[in-house]
């Protein structure tokens, strides 16, 4: 199963490359947000909120939104652990 998974902007890296670090239940991982942003910029802030698939931010979440889809993912079990260990393996250089 492939999930995408809600995630807290903590750093813009990369304005250019439109990169940021977004903590993901603890996990730490650089994403392109490239979807989210326009010609001028990435798009997000620090504390801004994202859904995260392969290493990739689709789309803007709210807060609410995102601890609501994470306790859910959590009950799930499994199909959670898999997902964030998959994230702890991934990186974007």
């Amino acid at each position: 199963m492939c999930l995408a998974i809600p995630g807290q902007v903590v750093e813009v890296l990369d304005e250019t490359n439109q990169l940021a670090q977004v903590d993901v239940a603890g996990v730490r991982r650089t994403v392109n947000v490239a979807l989210l942003g326009d010609a001028g910029g990435c798009g997000v802030g620090v504390g801004d909120w994202v859904l995260i698939h392969v290493g990739f931010a689709l789309s803007r979440v709210d807060e609410v939104e995102a601890h609501a889809t994470l306790r859910l993912l959590r009950e799930a079990g499994l199909e959670f652990d898999q997902a964030i260990d998959e994230l702890r393996g991934s990186a974007i250089q």
